[in-house]
């Protein structure tokens, strides 16, 4: 099945790797097909970001997504700016600490991590992108695990491979840890 996906956040946050990473992860190491269009502000770092994936068992013959079925937020912004566009019935991915999920839609299945706190407890804030693609890749089973960890592996700089397959090992092992109902996330607790 054809699954369009969108990652917004702001530059600097590692949105267009991330997507390259779920597009690799699909084509090179899931025998998929994938595309990606990126989209950033002219400011770069610290305007809004956003990278479009299509994944399909099929050929793709047209690259731009329309209504995406995972979206993957990792500013307010983003959140404001691109949750409108998730498909009816979609699966919206947060970063709960910097996302506050006002007005959230009741017909999208909704799943949060606190990515920029695991990420900071290894170490680097920069890699809560990649607690992010762990924690996507256990909540939506998407690409498989495996496809996604070379794919890290093979994307991040010389010299990081350690930090970034903890980074993505603690956020997945998170998103296994949810479904299984072991962690209640804050907008649960609150409730």
């Amino acid at each position: 099945m054809r699954t369009e996906i969108k990652i917004g956040g702001f530059g600097g946050q590692g949105v267009i790797l991330s997507g390259y990473i779920i597009g690799r992860a699909a084509s090179i190491y899931d025998n998929k097909f994938a595309t990606m269009i990126q989209a950033f502000g002219p400011e770069a770092r610290g305007s809004a970001t956003s990278s479009q994936i299509i994944v399909s068992p099929e050929a793709i013959a047209y690259p731009y997504i329309t209504s995406p079925e995972i979206m993957i937020v990792m500013s307010q912004e983003a959140y404001t700016k691109f949750t409108p566009e998730l498909a009816s019935g979609g699966t919206l991915i947060t970063e709960e600490e910097l996302v506050s999920t006002h007005n959230l839609r009741k017909d999208v299945k909704h799943y949060s991590i606190p990515a920029t706190r695991i990420a900071e407890e290894l170490g680097k804030r920069m890699v809560l992108n990649i607690v992010m693609m762990g924690f996507t890749t256990a909540v939506t089973k998407l690409v498989s695990v495996d496809a996604m960890r070379k794919a890290v592996l093979a994307s991040v700089p010389k010299g990081t491979e350690e930090l970034n397959t903890n980074a993505f090992n603690r956020g997945y092992e998170y998103g296994v840890k949810l479904l299984e109902g072991k962690i209640e996330t804050k907008e649960l607790v609150e409730a």
